[in-house]
């Protein structure tokens, strides 16, 4: 929650404003008000606070040897249908859609959430790959994706010694 106003900061001010500005007592107490307000309320309906499939991105990691790159995945939760994997020239996107159910039913009281969300995310890949070599993965909610370089890209590498001064 932001402040009402955009110089207000969460710190003490060293002297005391209130008898000089007599508006400003009331704007910190309208700021915490809301901040308080807010803080002990969830801001999403179904519970999930600021960490909702909204804001899902996976965490990747690329790896690059001499022949290929690999690209791991976490995507906890989700199924193979439900990942899409693209190469498009040099850019690989792996795209997806996040479903969680969620059922209670406890003493008489049955509570049913559902959250869908979707995600994208794109790298940029620094050679170029064969397309037909490309393989993916998936088990226990870790995509792996094995992308082989082509010959020539393999070809255009080369070391640079480094000089002292």
């Amino acid at each position: 929650m932001k402040p009402l106003t955009p110089w207000f900061k969460k710190s003490v001010p060293a002297v005391r404003r209130e008898e000089e500005y007599p508006f400003y007592s009331l704007q910190k107490e309208m700021n915490n008000l809301f901040q308080e307000f807010f803080s002990n309320f969830e801001m999403s309906p179904h519970g999930y606070g600021e960490h909702a499939f909204g804001d899902f991105s996976p965490r990747v990691d690329m790896h690059e040897t001499a022949k290929e790159f690999t690209v791991t995945a976490e995507l906890p939760g989700m199924e193979e249908k439900d990942i899409q994997l693209k190469l498009a020239g040099d850019i690989l996107t792996i795209s997806g859609e996040k479903r969680n159910e969620k059922v209670e039913d406890v003493k008489g009281h049955y509570k049913m959430e559902r959250i869908y969300g979707t995600f994208s995310r794109s790298m940029l890949l620094p050679a170029e790959v064969e397309l037909d070599k490309c393989t993916a993965t998936f088990k226990n909610g870790v995509l792996n994706v094995v992308l082989p370089k082509t010959v020539e890209s393999e070809k255009t590498s080369k070391n640079i010694a480094i000089k002292t001064q």
